[in-house]
């Protein structure tokens, strides 16, 4: 076989393997659409729901707000003076928009030494471990995607003295996820056989 078509060959199955699945669903608006097209994303939920008791619609309607579904999503940049770029708002990326210092942890504690914020399956028990931890420092049950949200949006710390209450249009957002997670399991009931 010659060099070229080995070296085809080679382009050929990396380009297949490279970096998964990274267009979003294309109906964001309906859960039973997006788990019917990402039927990865419904075993990743699902396991943890299993793992952690986080339910599906929760996760979804949480993740919708981080990242649309969108793989490697990244804050935007920030500029001096409005044009010279000057590095990200901050180190969230992936799915859930997991900060680098969250990740690490979460990483350590679960033993899960290979996690990537761009993997759905790790980005799904990344949320199932941090509102577990929600739910056990700040008593927020593991379906109350509002306070789930407070809790991911200002961390443990900030959820706990209350920095969200002077902040109107992040308390907005969380009512949006709220009202999503609703509209997600209401969805879900009705094609629950299909995912």
């Amino acid at each position: 076989m010659s060099r070229f078509l080995i070296a085809l060959m080679v382009v050929l199955f990396v380009a297949s393997c490279g970096g998964g699945d990274k267009k979003p669903p294309r109906n964001l608006e309906n859960a039973c659409s997006i788990l019917k097209e990402k039927k990865h994303f419904a075993k990743a939920f699902k396991r943890t729901q299993r793992k952690w008791g986080v339910p599906v619609n929760v996760q979804m309607a949480v993740l919708y707000q981080e990242s649309k579904f969108i793989s490697n999503a990244r804050t935007p940049h920030k500029y001096v003076l409005g044009v010279l770029p000057m590095g990200r708002q901050s180190s969230a990326y992936g799915y859930a928009q997991a900060l680098d210092g969250t990740w690490d942890q979460y990483r350590k504690e679960t033993r899960n030494r290979g996690a990537k914020r761009d993997d759905i399956r790790d980005a799904s028990d990344f949320m199932g471990w941090y509102f577990n931890k929600s739910r056990d420092r700040n008593g927020v049950a593991l379906s109350d995607a509002r306070g789930q949200y407070l809790n991911y949006h200002e961390g443990h710390t900030g959820y706990a003295r209350g920095t969200y209450k002077n902040k109107s249009w992040l308390l907005r957002v969380a009512d949006d996820v709220n009202a999503r997670s609703a509209r997600y399991g209401e969805q879900l009931r009705k094609c629950a056989r299909v995912w």
